[in-house]
């Protein structure tokens, strides 16, 4: 009985030291207090920046590992103004018409004069900029769909589109500028009057762009016949996209200011900061127009350089008092403008190749059949066709967040790392299924350059091997953690009582989310979260996602306390946790999707494949993490509690992806949905407006076909070519003469699409005497 008092003495004691908030500070608090600051790293100022730019948004739900799934069905879906939509139906539909891919790539390396006046008097260049400066004020939904049926037609419109909608001057001027530099540039940049460009990676800071090494200092000049206190900058910048036209550059340099003249607000080596400045094209010193010739692009990308340019102080966005600001402006504005042009334009491209691709695949026959009809190839058709399902789920839900006013920047960063991978995996299943159709350029080739071209996108505006190795996790854990970033804040601060509430909730968090993450891999999360109100079919997706999310916090977690400061430095771990979070971020947004058309049950398969290949890709990362984490007790512990009864996810079956390729390769009304708003002309001169018209043929004259092969196997029509059969038939009256031109006029159509181009022996590119771009007939 002594014993037994002792015991529940000490646990009353134990337990008046954590519930006592002064008494846990003295007595335990104090000394991990003391032991976390001297064990978390030194943030530099441009990482704190990088942390505090944008907003937290749906993945703070999923970092939560209680994900409120009514929140998620509850945001509203984006939706256009009848002016939105008029301008994609008829002014983006003209530009698409003035926009020839090959042509543009091929013969004028440009785009042509009358697609450009379009642009500029269109108002396509000033989608951001409000009507009060002339712009058109489009919502970031409108923005996203316009580029994303730009990219079904022509990369160079989309490109040359997007760059002035995207992270820019224009972007720079509306949150951060002056009132006098606003009234200037922001009229001339809506009606094209000035192209402007940005100028950020140089030679020597490409994805560590906080390192730039092109300066400024801040001294004494004269300008326009007076002497005042300005600037001289010393740059090297490259890969910067409408810089031979641009008429206004963008630039990003680091400030010095070793004078003083600005004051004391730089630092001990007179460093201002990083800085962004608007400066005019013609500018003296200012050296720009050559082109770099990135993967046969059309769209204008090259170099600027400058050196010893002295110019005024006024050319710093927003003045002389943003001076060393410039860093927080970009992160600031990347947050948003990363998750629209990028997300957009591929997945235009998916939208092309869906398209064009399953209709290729109905109409080209080998050994009597039609090639989508073969599992070889169902399984790349089922592939592009449940990624671009969820891409499209993706790119709409984070638009909706941007116009609801968030600025979330991991999701920024998901979004764009994963969807311009994914694009790359459809142009890569494409060429697959149009085999030689796919390698010969020309005017009949509607995908090769979008091949040649999607690794751009894999690289620019952070390459996805740092994003996913550096950004996403390594940001996330931070910024979404629920209370990671607010121990931080304390410890920096010194404030024992605001890291106690911090910690003691933290701890209440971890072992919250390690008794859900068990619970529901014993259970096989039967009894996880899923909201009432979701679609029966659906409802065992959440409950996987509500217990992979409490795992994947769960691990984080234990990652963090564990590795410490060198979790940085496992970037194949981190990469693989930014997997997790990342493919849960997907697998919400086609969730959202599936309620959002209406749970379109033709669409189902599409749901099903794309959740079942989601999970099981989240599955497959999860085991990685714990097959290399370093601590191997822990990771013994960690699988135990994650995954107790095993593995719970399989690979989508061979059956559910046949069911999906079926969808692609036949019109239908999930065909339409899934590639609404791209670019379709109905012209058999358009190397996909002639697919559509062969696929309509082909599928009427399946019937008069089949009467065909009966008449044969009958002995009614003797062996022959096609069109003999077809003129034997007509003449036996077996089909009427009316089926006998549909037929001819299905067969014509399928040896358009199927044909390839062919080029005098100098493939038209002599300069002498340069070929016009050929024109296409069919009979």
């Amino acid at each position: 009985m002594t014993w037994m008092m002792w015991i529940i003495l000490l646990l009353v004691a134990l337990a008046a030291l954590f519930a006592i908030p002064p008494l846990r500070r003295a007595a335990v608090t104090r000394t991990l207090f003391a032991a976390y600051r001297k064990m978390l790293p030194q943030v530099s100022q441009t990482e704190k920046e990088a942390l505090e730019a944008g907003s937290v948004w749906w993945e703070g739900e999923l970092f939560s590992g209680r994900p409120d799934w009514r929140k998620l069905l509850a945001y509203p879906s984006p939706r256009l103004t009848a002016e939105e939509q008029s301008f994609l139906d008829n002014e983006t539909e003209e530009l698409c018409r003035l926009s020839d891919d090959w042509v543009s790539s091929h013969y004028d390396h440009d785009l042509s004069p009358e697609a450009w006046r379009c642009m500029k008097e269109k108002g396509f260049l000033g989608m951001i900029i409000p009507k009060q400066y002339g712009g058109v004020g489009f919502s970031a939904y409108a923005h996203s769909q316009v580029v994303t049926k730009l990219a079904t037609r022509c990369a160079a419109s989309a490109v040359s589109v997007m760059v002035p909608n995207s992270l820019g001057p224009a972007e720079l001027l509306l949150h951060y500028g002056t009132e006098e530099q606003k009234n200037h540039y922001l009229p001339r940049l809506a009606k094209g009057v000035d192209i402007p460009c940005f100028a950020l990676t140089s030679p020597w800071a490409g994805s560590d762009a906080a390192s730039i090494p092109d300066r400024g200092v801040v001294c004494k000049g004269v300008w326009q016949g007076r002497e005042i206190i300005g600037m001289r900058l010393t740059w090297d910048k490259r890969y910067i996209t409408l810089a031979p036209v641009a008429t206004v550059v963008g630039l990003a340099f680091r400030l010095f200011d070793p004078e003083r003249l600005l004051g004391d607000a730089a630092n001990a080596e007179g460093d201002l900061g990083i800085t962004c400045a608007l400066v005019p094209a013609n500018h003296p010193g200012v050296e720009i127009g050559r082109r770099h010739f990135p993967l046969n692009a059309a769209w204008h990308n090259g170099p600027t350089r400058g050196k010893d340019v002295f110019m005024p102080l006024d050319f710093i966005v927003g003045g002389p008092q943003m001076a060393g600001q410039g860093w927080r402006m970009l992160m600031e504005c990347l947050a948003a403008g990363r998750a629209i042009s990028l997300p957009a334009s591929n997945t235009g491209m998916q939208k092309l190749a869906v398209r064009a691709v399953g209709g290729y695949a109905r109409v080209r026959n080998q050994f009597k059949t039609a090639i989508g009809r073969f599992e070889g190839i169902q399984e790349p058709l089922a592939r592009m066709g449940g990624n671009l399902y969820l891409c499209d789920a993706a790119r709409v839900m984070t638009v909706g967040a941007i116009d609801l006013g968030e600025k979330p920047s991991v999701v920024s960063a998901i979004v764009k790392c994963h969807i311009t991978e994914r694009a790359r995996q459809a142009m890569n299943d494409g060429m697959d299924i149009l085999g030689g159709k796919g390698i010969c350029l020309g005017p009949s080739n509607f995908l090769g350059r979008a091949y040649q071209q999607v690794p751009v996108a894999i690289t620019v505006e952070g390459a996805n091997i740092l994003t996913r190795s550096l950004i996403i996790f390594g940001q996330g854990a931070i910024r979404c953690h629920p209370y990671v970033m607010a121990e931080m804040e304390a410890a920096q601060r010194d404030d024992l009582v605001a890291f106690d509430r911090a910690l003691f909730a933290h701890i209440g968090h971890v072992l919250g989310n390690g008794w859900r993450a068990l619970t529901a891999g014993l259970t096989g999360a039967r009894f996880a979260a899923a909201p009432a109100e979701a679609a029966p079919e659906a409802r065992r997706y959440y409950r996987q996602l509500s217990r992979f999310s409490a795992a994947f916090a769960l691990l984080a977690d234990v990652s963090m306390l564990t590795l410490g400061g060198s979790l940085k430095r496992k970037e194949k771990l981190s990469a693989r946790m930014a997997d997790i979070l990342s493919l849960l971020y997907l697998a919400s947004a086609v969730l959202k999707r599936y309620e959002s058309e209406g749970r379109q049950q033709a669409d189902a398969p599409l749901l099903h494949w794309t959740m079942q290949d989601t999970l099981f890709k989240a599955q497959s990362a999860f085991d990685g993490v714990m097959a290399n984490f370093p601590v191997r007790f822990v990771a013994a512990l960690l699988r135990g509690v994650i995954f107790p009864l095993g593995r719970p996810c399989a690979a989508a079956p061979d059956q559910l992806g046949g069911d999906v390729a079926e969808l692609l390769i036949a019109p239908s009304a999930t065909r339409e949905r899934l590639t609404a708003g791209m670019y379709l002309p109905r012209d058999a001169q358009d190397p996909v407006g002639v697919i559509e018209l062969a696929l309509e043929a082909t599928l009427q004259a399946e019937e008069v076909r089949a009467r065909l092969r009966a008449a044969r196997k009958r002995g009614q029509l003797t062996d022959g070519g096609a069109e003999e059969l077809e003129n034997q038939a007509l003449a036996h009256g077996i089909i009427t003469s009316a089926e006998h031109a549909l037929l001819a006029q299905a067969r014509a159509l399928t040896d358009e699409v199927i044909k390839v181009d062919d080029f005098p022996f100098d493939l038209g590119l002599r300069r002498s005497e340069p070929e016009p771009a050929p024109q296409r007939k069919v009979a």
